[in-house]
Parts: structure tokens; sequence; C-alpha cells
């Protein structure tokens, strides 16, 4: 065994594995890779591309006296990242390291990254978990994100979550059916991001920020994800006619109480929304309720959606929002080049 092998078995390698473990399905779906199984080999860095909304490591897999093999390992996107300790050199070109990976089942040297090892010891400290004991609100203004395991607990990540919660109706499972994942149909392959309420439930991985402007009457919903940005008009106005639509569809809101009530409409026509191959349309209907904890600590979130177009039944989904004001906003800034690579040719 060699000295980085036997690295990886240590315990200075296991803190570093607990690191580098990313959830990595939160753009594509992970059909077409073997979630099952673990891959390992050792190699050299070829190029370690720092974009959203996946950052990729390019390693030539060497070993076994074989001519190498260039492998491209896909990896969390930038925020997670950087809030984990990584920056856009960590890894180098020429770095050895070992990789353990969830392979594509096709055979192409295509993967998910499971840990990484660098040579000589990657020592990288874990972001905070949570606000610190004094960061408290007043509003719902202010950044906030989800405890991971609102989603995360959910067997296949984003899909699982999804599939879990949604029951389809004919219309639904015939257009999942027919739905390839890996192929330019998946609108995330030109960075197209996935309405409401995929930023929602991305609150495990992604910040969002809420905006509310009392003079202008609006509330401005901002998240990491694709840099989406609503615009909630709180002046009374009714959605325009069914047939002026959006990507982000058309946002309205009142206040129930203590409640900000966010109801969306008019969402234009989407082939994958919550990244599973259900399609959405112009039956597409979201109403979310945000309320602060008394603690001024929590936002208790909850969002209906319904679609009667493809959905038998509404889905329903609570969680609640933990008060950020420590973490950094990071702009999504979606690269053509790195959010298509996942597609096989």
């Amino acid at each position: 065994m060699s000295t980085l092998s036997a690295r990886l078995l240590g315990p200075a390698s296991i803190a570093i594995v607990s690191i580098c473990a990313l959830p990595l399905s939160a753009h594509h779906s992970d059909a077409g890779i073997d979630m099952e199984s673990i891959v390992a080999f050792e190699g050299v860095v070829t190029d370690f591309v720092w974009r959203n909304p996946h950052v990729y490591v390019l390693v030539d897999r060497t070993g076994d006296g074989a001519e190498a093999v260039a492998w491209e390992l896909q990896m969390g996107p930038v925020n997670v990242l950087s809030r984990r300790g990584w920056r856009r050199n960590t890894l180098q070109p020429g770095d050895e390291v070992s990789v353990r990976a969830h392979a594509s089942v096709s055979g192409r040297p295509y993967g998910i990254i499971d840990s990484i090892d660098k040579d000589g010891g990657l020592q990288l400290a874990e972001a905070a978990g949570g606000a610190p004991a004094a960061a408290t609100a007043t509003t719902l203004e202010g950044r906030w994100i989800a405890d991971r395991s609102a989603t995360m607990s959910y067997p296949g990540g984003f899909d699982g979550f999804f599939n879990a919660l949604l029951t389809l109706n004919e219309n639904g499972r015939a257009a999942q059916a027919a739905y390839d994942p890996l192929s330019d149909e998946n609108p995330e392959s030109t960075c197209v991001g996935r309405p409401t309420p995929a930023a929602l439930v991305s609150t495990s991985l992604y910040l969002m920020e809420i905006d509310v402007r009392e003079e202008e009457q609006t509330v401005i919903l901002r998240s990491e994800w694709y840099d989406e940005v609503r615009i909630v008009y709180m002046d009374g106005r009714e959605h325009p006619d069914p047939g002026e639509r959006f990507v982000t569809g058309h946002s309205i809101g009142w206040w129930d109480g203590d409640t900000l009530v966010v109801d969306t409409r008019n969402f234009a026509d989407h082939r994958s929304p919550y990244q599973i191959g259900v399609p959405s349309g112009g039956q597409k209907h979201v109403v979310e309720r945000y309320r602060l904890t008394e603690d001024g600590a929590h936002i208790d979130l909850e969002f209906v959606l319904e679609d009667p177009e493809y959905l038998a039944e509404p889905m329903i989904h609570r969680r609640q929002l933990n008060y950020s004001p420590h973490l950094q906003m990071y702009p999504g800034e979606c690269d053509p080049e790195a959010t298509s690579r996942f597609v096989e040719g």
C-alpha cells in the first residue's frame, strides 16, 4: 500500500472525509450515477474548475501500470464549498489525490465525489453550523438557511425529497418516464434554474434573503439558488391575465396577522422544476406562509404546491429557517460550460 493509500485509512483522513463528503444532488438528478457503490483510486489533478452550479475536479487516474484515464469529478456548489473552507486554489494541477466517488453507470469516467484526500493532508475548517447565540431577528428581514436534515433525511437527496412527497397523475408519470436527465432536455444544462418551490427546498444548502420594502409595498425574496429574485407585490393588486406568464411566476402577498402569505401563479412552462422530470405549466400554483418564531431565531415556513395538470393532489411541506446574519450570500453565476458537463453526448 502506498503512503497516500495508508493516509486515506488513518484517523486524520477520517476527519478530512467528513469535510469533503458534500451533498451533491442540488442541481441535476443523480440519474445515471451509481449512488450505491464507491470507486476508489489515486491520481493527479489536472484542473480544478471553481464555477457554479458545480465545482469540478479533473483527475488523471494512475496506477495498475495502465495508461492514465481522465476523470471528471463533480463536487458541490461554490457557496457550500466556500462555507466549508474550500477556496479556488485548494486543489491545483499536479496535486496527488486519493478519490472515492460514485461513478457513472455507463462506464464513462465521470463521477460524483464522496471524498478526496490530498497528498500531504487537506486540512479544511468546517464552517459554523448555526447562528451566534445572540443573533435574533425582530422581523422577517435578513438571511435565512434551513437545517440540512430538512431534505437530506430523504434517501436520494432532492430527488428523494420530491419523489417521496409528490403524488403524480397519469400525465405526470408519463412525462417523468419520458425524461432524460442526462441530456440537454434537462433545463439546468443551459443554466435554466427551477422556480419556486425549488429555492425554498434548496434552503438546506442555499441562503435565502428577505427584504421588506414598506414604502414600495413589495417584499423581495432572493436566493443563492441560480440568483433567483422574486418581487412580491403587497399593494393589493391581482395576478395578471393567465396568458401572461413568467419564469419565476407572478407573486402577490399580504399579512395574515403576523404571517406573510405569498401567492404565486402565472408560471411559464418548465420541463423539470422538481429535478425529477415532472413538468409544470400554467396551472401551477404555490402558496407560501412565513412566520417569525417568538424567540426571533427562526422562521416557520410552509408551502402548498398545486398543479392539477401533473399532480394528483397538492404537496404540503413545512420547515424551519434559521436566522443566519453571519453567513455571506454568494452569487450563483451559473457557468454554461460547468453546468453542462453532466450531459452525455
